[in-house]
């Protein structure tokens, strides 16, 4: 008997097999291969596209660039949750690694093959598929084979972080077929989500033969054998990480890398306070970074080097969504704060215009859109597509989405807004609040109006000073504390807060984004980003049509549409959007400008210029003279 069961087990696990072999003959079927790949609007390059316009393909090979970090590391593997990365060993991007698909910067949502020579997407996203270049190889000579890469996505499966296992949630199976191709299956009970193509193809394959006899699940601080255009020469952990250009890097020549990686070192100086970094680069330790804070913008960087023309402060324009800069964001669980007319005198409260002359040296330009800095923001009154989106909805969307396009209470600048503070009174007792002996009271329990503000850091709570100014004239008690980051986190998430503030910057994609910060279902999830606790039918029928959106047009009027609902609503005070990347470097690198970039290349497309370095030297020394 029991040699029978295992016969029919045999037989059973057979068919098991080949039904699974079947099921694999009937994805990847016949791929369509491409050089790339893009989202809702062409490519810009074509198939035989010799380099990026960004770059320089006669640009030297030689010299270094030294950049500062904040903070510190204890750890190279990225696949885990675990320890501090390493800069360079990012799981996406890096300069250790290669990937399947390398973006181009001076494009939306454009992706070309790096590891992969071709990229096959089928018609409704059921499966897509990626074929291996032939002649990649890992550092120590290994060649790179498809044995790598299902390592790597199966190990994303098995041992990612949270992050990486929610990247992949989609897909349902690897396997591979034909000599060097992967295709990748996704789930049919799973909502398409457009950017999962781009989503698999940006992280970096991982050499199997190196890890196999090596724990991925821990943190390690012996650097990992890598394939891309660095490797790291010297470290000394939490401070200094030097990486050393490889000169045979098997990838050097293709298009998506012609020109790109110049620097023979590439230097990672650790720092834990900004002071310090600042004073490190105007003494000529570190030679490029973005400067974090507006008045060290605006007052700092008037020192010798500057006037002499060795140090340069830029302001570059950046061709990526910018959104809003840490809004103020309203908990709209708080029974006050769920009613719009309170967020609306809330709103009135808050003078940016002061704000921004006063605490921020008139930096920002003023937050008007969620989508700010891009084509999917919204202007001027609805077009006919988005009022095909807005008109279902209109008796559950304040009417002026429909009449005003949204802008800042007006502000002189000095003093009270009379006129603002007016309003908001009358708003407030619309709501059922008064002032009562200086307090304001709720008319019918008369418990007084208090609001509790958090934020990530004292900045955070800084730039409230406005409104809290004008809360004091009308007898609002707050309180407002910077805690410490996991416990800001925590309070963030579990909705232990009135007033907070977040960074909201949408990628070109936005896509399922939004419904994690603004959807209904996301709304007070554990580890979801719906901190405001937003469930609005309108936006989810709007986030839906982001989502859905298969052409540019459509996805403008979707963005632009929810963009409005938003606002009107008054989830949050806008504040301000940063007009640019504030770039201050020493003069000594070439580079092909280009300012409709979505961040600036100075590690991987700018290089070193040698006059230039000559001139910043002999400066030097006679400011030193």
């Amino acid at each position: 008997m029991r040699s029978v069961i295992s016969f029919m087990l045999a037989i059973l696990g057979a068919a098991v097999c080949v039904a699974g072999a079947q099921a694999a003959e009937t994805a990847c079927t016949n791929p369509d291969y491409r050089h790339g790949i893009s989202h809702l609007l062409p490519l810009k390059y074509g198939p035989e596209f010799s380099h990026f316009e960004f770059t320089n393909p006669d640009a030297p090979k030689a010299g270094e660039i030294r950049v500062p970090i904040m903070g510190t590391f204890d750890n190279y593997n990225g696949v885990i949750e675990k320890g501090r990365l390493a800069s360079g060993y990012e799981i996406t991007g890096g300069i250790v690694y290669d990937r399947f698909l390398e973006p181009s910067i001076d494009e939306p949502v454009s992706y070309y093959g790096r590891l992969a020579d071709g990229v096959a997407i089928h018609p409704e996203m059921d499966w897509i598929a990626f074929r291996l270049r032939k002649d990649a190889y890992w550092h120590d000579g290994e060649p790179i084979t498809i044995d790598d890469v299902l390592y790597t996505y199966n190990t994303f499966l098995e041992h990612g972080s949270v992050a990486i296992k929610t990247a992949f949630a989609a897909v349902e199976r690897v396997f591979a077929f034909g000599d060097n191709e992967i295709c990748f299956v996704r789930r049919k009970a799973v909502e398409v989500n457009p950017t999962l193509p781009f989503t698999i193809g940006i992280f970096n394959i991982l050499p199997k033969h190196y890890w196999e006899d090596r724990d991925i699940t821990k943190t390690t601080i012996e650097p990992p054998l890598a394939s891309g255009p660095y490797r790291l020469v010297e470290a000394d952990v939490g401070r200094l990480l030097v990486y050393e250009r490889v000169e045979d890097y098997w990838g050097r020549d293709i298009p998506v890398n012609r020109g790109r990686y110049n620097f023979n070192q590439v230097k990672f100086d650790h720092f834990k306070d900004e002071t310090v970094m600042g004073e490190a680069q105007k003494s000529h330790v570190v030679d490029i970074r973005e400067e974090g804070v507006s008045k060290n913008w605006a007052t700092q960087y008037d020192f010798p080097a500057v006037k002499a023309g060795l140090f340069k402060r830029d302001l570059r324009p950046v061709a990526s969504v910018e959104g809003l800069w840490w809004p103020l964001i309203w908990n709209t669980e708080r029974t006050a704060l769920s009613d719009i007319r309170v967020r609306e005198a809330l709103w009135l409260l808050f003078d940016f215009k002061w704000t921004n002359k006063i605490l921020f040296y008139d930096f920002y330009d003023t937050g008007v859109s969620f989508f700010q800095n891009s084509p999917m923001a919204h202007s001027g009154l609805p077009s006919e597509k988005e009022l095909e989106l807005l008109e279902p909805w209109r008796d559950q969307v304040p009417p002026r989405v429909f009449t005003e396009e949204f802008r800042h209470p007006p502000s002189t600048g000095v003093g009270v807004q009379r006129q603002n503070l007016k309003r908001a009174l009358d708003l407030f007792s619309e709501a059922g609040y008064e002032v009562t002996d200086g307090v304001m009271r709720n008319v019918h329990t008369g418990a007084p109006l208090t609001l509790d503000f958090i934020g990530v850091s004292y900045y955070s709570i800084r730039q409230n000073l406005s409104l809290v100014q004008n809360l004091d004239l009308i007898g609002v008690k707050w309180t407002g504390q910077a805690p410490e980051v996991s416990n800001w986190l925590h309070r963030s998430r579990t909705g232990k807060f009135d007033g907070n503030s977040v960074r909201l910057a949408p990628s070109n994609t936005p896509g399922l984004q939004l419904r994690n910060w603004f959807g209904s279902e996301a709304a007070g999830q554990d580890y979801g980003q719906n901190w405001m606790r937003i469930r609005n039918p309108v936006i989810d029928s709007l986030i839906d049509s982001v989502i859905e959106a298969d052409t540019a047009e459509d996805l403008y009027a979707a963005t632009r549409a929810l963009d409005r609902v938003l606002l009107w609503n008054f989830y949050m005070i806008p504040m301000g959007s940063q007009p640019g990347f504030r770039l201050v470097h020493w003069d000594k690198f070439g580079e092909v400008r280009n300012d409709n970039l979505n961040r600036i290349p100075f590690i991987d497309a700018w290089w070193w210029d040698e006059d230039k370095a000559q001139r910043v030297k002999d400066g030097l020394l006679q400011l030193r003279d």
